[in-house]
């Protein structure tokens, strides 16, 4: 018989039983007649021939059982049988199954939400062609552009630098360079309403490189990326034109306008990709040879000094990471050698390029700035949901131990009448397996929604992060994974003690006990056991979640020198404006500060180049005839700002002036610098009046004046030490500007329209992104921390109160099991207090234990949270011991009720059970 009949035969078989078993019989009464009549024919009368072939044959179920048990679909016949008898036994305990789901779809879920969370952000791969021999130059961790010679590890690059290294590589097949900032612009797209583009400029051969074949049309070439301004063409992602275009391909050849340029659509990528950068998808690549009319404000593509690119490069066939980073950092110090510093460099320029080198990591899973900062978080939450998990495993299996116990009798009536141990421990982790699977499935309709809400919770900002959190197959997976092993974590040992009965002395006694009146004994072993774990356990997650909301506590109450309250930040794109980086550009500006400053409610507002947490321009400086010293060597971080930054801040000057009218393009550049910086360089005296420059050359030490000494501040996150910090004035650092902040007075609404009205009024292509207020702002800073100390002290509150769950559990059933005892006690006299004792002493000495072996546990462990705790020790006492306190009164609380309830047994009724 082939397989295909095979199994057509066998499911007629299994769904048609009853057809089945009469077909049997039929042959089992021919055999017996033949064998009869063979008989009768060696001269034994009918009557006998036929009571010896029944003989023969011995018992017609257990001939056909053999006969059944011998084909393929008498397996899956057994499992449905055992799951028709789980859940028969599930639904006559409701109080067992409802406690066991619920803490099955918490550890589940919460795993499974967490686990989604880390596959999109952490280990999801780029879907491009062989990913894994992808590398990136550096960690992918800075962005924007330095431009001073490498001295140390790089992760951005110069243009000059990438086409140098690629034509002279020979440990990569390709190579290719991407802008580390994503250009987010507005324009209208067949006449539709203004709309965000995000532009990732890239080489020509970004796509041949990552092996992205079109959907439609072509891909950049070579060609498209030759000389600067040379390049006007486009290819849009998947997603982007399906929702503009409908998948109509007729739109290749479509001239699109940016920024005053036009661009030809040449291509459509692939569906699914997004770009290299999971948290910063483009719709748009255009070749990097059109910098300049993408970002007036910022290029220079043709400068050696100008580092602003990832370099992306894929690995030769049979080159090892180890011969590939040795070619590179050879060649990459040839290149700095020959092409940075000229053909006479000085002493210390050699030392740089000593210095200098690249690592190269994996770019399999793109470049991720969300990667770098959730990675701990995410690792440490999974282990906390883990923990939390195995907790839930060890609660329910204790239950089941209990019920293993009471389910003696049952086991011993079903071996007396021939199941084998085995198929009995078969239907018992199957019924374990059909409570693990039940809470998986409430687990994943749980993590559904949590993985959205979670990632808006870790990265509160002015709008979603366009990240798939949504389960997918891995993820299902992992959940699938993680209930097989939850299953027989609280399945095996309760199955294999239940069937044990040669531990109670055979079949006999079991038969012959009551029900439910087997010794507590048979479990309590183990039982205490797995109490211990979930104490010392609980302790260990109290205690980190005491850390986290503790260092939590300490973020919120940093002074961040300024005032947050009632601060609007307005997202502004003024490249919209398409005004040239000049004079007229800095009247624009002025002119939309004094007529939004003339608003009612407003008192200050002010462009700047950064806000709090919007990013830093950091870079070393020297000041003029002062010595570098270790406490000023470090960089100084700068800022360009309008003259009503400070007011609008509430950042009051110390000394000296703010910017004025008597600060333009052709007086001599000033700058206002914190107090740190004043400290750092003059601590007795004063700055205002000093000169100091950019760089670490005394030659240009007196390119700025200090006019000014204002308050310090925190400036791109509330944990950071004290920073040397310096402002400019706009009018002579023309830019454009994405930050205008506003001091407002009363109900920020009409203030917000009021704005609105007005920058639409001065100039009306200008838009606006987003408006959000610094408050918000703040709070974002801290939201991964926020998030790690909710859920901890969430998933730390659990544990409680499963191990609370757990002793309950254990000391009723003792309670249970003794209450012939307890009832002769009372009635030869013993004292409530007495009786009181006798059931809590045992829970007192369960808790010691547990605390003594969480305690050591929990100081080991907590030194992987220092990295996360803000101006706090991960051994702190006073944490772990109001954790301890916590574990203690609740574990005492979880015992006395049974132990109260063991002390109102009335004798008489005690003496009676049986």
């Amino acid at each position: 018989m082939n397989p295909l009949t095979n199994l057509k035969a066998g499911f007629q078989s299994l769904f048609s039983k009853p057809r089945t078993e009469g077909e049997l019989d039929e042959e089992l009464e021919g055999y017996l007649e033949a064998s009869a009549a063979h008989k009768q024919q060696s001269g034994i009368d009918p009557k006998a021939a036929r009571r010896l072939a029944k003989i023969e044959i011995g018992s017609r179920n257990a001939v056909k059982h053999q006969v059944w048990s011998s084909r393929w679909e008498s397996h899956l016949d057994n499992l449905l049988t055992d799951l028709r008898l789980g859940l028969r036994s599930l639904s006559k305990s409701p109080g067992f199954t409802l406690v066991a789901l619920l803490s099955l779809a918490l550890g589940i879920g919460a795993n499974t939400a967490i686990f989604t969370l880390l596959n999109a952000i952490l280990l999801r791969p780029l879907p491009v062609q062989n990913p894994q021999q992808l590398v990136l130059f550096g960690h992918g961790s800075a962005f924007g552009s330095t431009d001073g010679l490498p001295d140390d590890s790089r992760d951005l690059f110069s243009y000059p630098f990438y086409r140098e290294f690629k034509s002279r590589t020979q440990a990569f097949s390709g190579v290719t360079a991407v802008s580390s900032i994503q250009f987010a612009t507005h324009s209208a797209i067949s006449g539709a309403p203004l709309e965000l583009l995000r532009i990732d400029l890239v080489s020509g051969n970004y796509f041949s490189v990552l092996g992205v074949p079109p959907a439609l049309g072509r891909t950049l070439s070579e060609a498209d990326d030759r000389a600067p301004g040379t390049g006007p063409v486009a290819v849009v992602s998947y997603e982007w034109f399906q929702r503009h275009f409908n998948g109509n391909p007729a739109v290749l050849g479509k001239v699109i306008r940016i920024l005053d340029h036009d661009y030809t659509l040449i291509g459509v990528a692939q569906p699914g990709f997004s770009g290299i950068t999971a948290d910063r998808p483009a719709n748009f690549w255009i070749p990097l040879s059109m910098q300049k009319e993408i970002s007036p404000g910022w290029n220079g593509l043709e400068r050696m000094n100008f580092q602003s690119l990832y370099l992306i490069a894929r690995l030769k066939p049979g080159l090892s990471w180890q011969s590939a980073s040795a070619s590179t950092n050879l060649l990459f110090k040839e290149i700095l050698r020959s092409d940075f510093v000229g053909p006479n460099p000085s002493p210390k320029n050699l030392a740089s390029i000593q210095h200098a080198q690249i690592e190269l990591t994996s770019a399999a899973r793109g470049i991720s700035q969300l990667r770098l900062t959730f990675s701990l978080p995410l690792e440490i939450l999974m282990a906390i949901v883990g923990l939390v998990l195995l907790m839930a495993c060890a609660n329910i299996a204790n239950m089941l131990l209990a019920r293993g116990v009471a389910r003696a009798r049952e086991v011993a009536v079903r071996m007396a009448l021939g199941a084998s141990r085995s198929r009995i421990v078969v239907q018992l982790l199957t019924e374990s397996a059909l409570l693990a699977f039940l809470g998986a499935a409430l687990g994943i309709a749980l993590a559904w929604k949590a993985g959205a809400m979670l990632l808006h919770l870790a990265t509160r900002g002015p709008g979603p992060l366009p990240i798939d959190v949504t389960p997918d197959l891995p993820v299902l997976l992992f959940t699938l994974l993680i209930t097989v092993l939850t299953a027989l974590l609280f399945g095996i040992v309760p199955a294999l003690r239940t069937t044990r009965l040669e531990s109670r002395g055979g079949l006999t006694p079991s038969l012959k006990e009551g029900r439910g009146s087997a010794p507590a004994s048979t479990r309590n072993t183990l039982a205490r056991g797995l109490i211990i774990g979930q104490i010392a356990l609980s302790l260990v997650l109290l205690a980190a979640a005491g850390l986290f909301l503790r260092s939590l506590g300490n973020l919120n109450n940093v002074d961040p020198g300024f005032d947050k309250k009632n601060v609007l930040i307005f997202y502004l794109d003024e490249y919209a404006a398409n005004l040239p980086q000049d004079a007229r550009l800095v009247q624009l500006q002025q002119q939309i500060e004094a007529r939004v400053q003339a608003i009612p409610g407003v008192r200050a507002a002010a462009f700047s180049m950064f806000t709090f947490n919007e990013g830093i321009w950091s870079t070393p400086i020297t000041m003029q005839g002062l010595p570098h010293t270790q406490q000023n060597s470090q960089d100084a971080l700068f800022n360009v700002v309008g003259p009503g930054f400070f007011s609008t801040f509430n950042l009051p000057l110390v000394s000296g002036r703010n910017f004025d009218a008597r600060d333009t393009e052709r007086s001599h550049p000033v700058a206002v610098i914190n107090q740190t910086m004043e400290r750092r360089f003059f601590p007795a005296g004063s700055a205002v009046g000093h000169h100091f420059g950019r760089g670490l050359e005394q030659a240009d030490s007196g390119e700025y004046e200090v006019i000014g000494v204002v308050k310090d501040a925190k400036y791109s996150n509330l944990s950071e030490g004290p920073e040397m910090a310096a402002y400019h004035p706009y009018s002579q650092a023309v830019q454009y500007f994405s930050n205008f902040s506003v001091r407002y007075s009363g109900d920020p609404a009409p203030v917000i329209a009021a704005v609105r009205n007005a920058l639409t009024e001065v100039n009306p292509r200008i838009v606006v992104s987003n408006v959000s207020t610094l408050a918000e702002s703040v709070d974002s800073s801290i939201a991964t921390q926020k998030l790690v100390a909710q859920l901890s002290a969430f998933f730390g509150a659990l544990a409680v109160f499963l191990a609370c769950i757990g002793i309950y559990g254990l000391l009723s059933y003792s309670v249970l099991c003794r209450t012939n005892e307890i009832g002769i006690r009372l009635a030869l006299g013993a004292q409530t207090s007495t009786l009181l004792w006798m059931v809590l002493r045992e829970s007192l000495l369960l808790l010691t234990l547990g605390l003594a072996l969480g305690v050591p546990i929990a100081l080991t462990s907590t030194g992987i949270l220092r990295k996360l705790l803000y101006q706090l020790s991960p051994t702190d006492p006073w944490t772990f011991t109001l954790s301890a306190v916590v574990v203690a009164a609740m574990t005492l609380l979880a015992a006395w009720l049974p132990a109260r309830r063991a002390t109102r047994v009335d004798p008489m009724v005690a003496l009676r059970c049986d």
